[in-house]
């Protein structure tokens, strides 16, 4: 398969610096990056992005994430590896972007349990990550985005 076209943020550069910007002001807001990127694989499978799925696998398999738990993130919930902040913080990635599943999406329940992990900055930067990665995986499943191609 070949892309559609060059990724819209790079046809439109004041996009992306706007996206970068989101990314980066998020950092260092109380919410461990490993975390982060646990959620944004999490979220970029159920998405079929290809390109976030990719990218998420290895920055994690680089920070030095064991393979259980990288390939545990897809069925998390019945995988021993994780911890309940990171239970919670997967189940909101979810929920986040299986907006058209439930009228509820975000359950109470859900959101609840995150609360009891994440202090309100830390559960901010998460929320703003889970919308960021939502943004990404639509551009780049739009346009045919390749794992492993330069962004071209």
């Amino acid at each position: 398969m070949q892309a559609r076209m060059k990724n819209p943020a790079l046809v439109l550069p004041e996009t992306l610096q706007a996206l970068l910007a989101v990314s980066n002001s998020i950092k260092d807001q109380g919410l461990s990056e490993n975390i982060m990127d646990l959620v944004h694989l999490r979220v970029s499978q159920i998405n079929g992005c290809s390109v976030c799925t990719d990218m998420g696998f290895r920055k994690l398999q680089k920070a030095g994430e064991t393979m259980e738990r990288i390939v545990g993130v897809s069925a998390w919930r019945e995988m021993p590896y994780f911890s309940d902040a990171e239970r919670a913080a997967l189940a909101l990635g979810e929920a986040a972007t299986r907006l058209a599943d439930r009228p509820d999406a975000v359950s109470d329940e859900i959101w609840n349990e995150v609360a009891k992990h994440f202090d309100e900055k830390a559960l901010s930067a998460l929320i703003v990550a889970i919308a960021i990665d939502n943004v990404w995986n639509r551009l780049n499943s739009t346009v045919r985005q390749q794992a492993g191609a330069s962004w071209n």
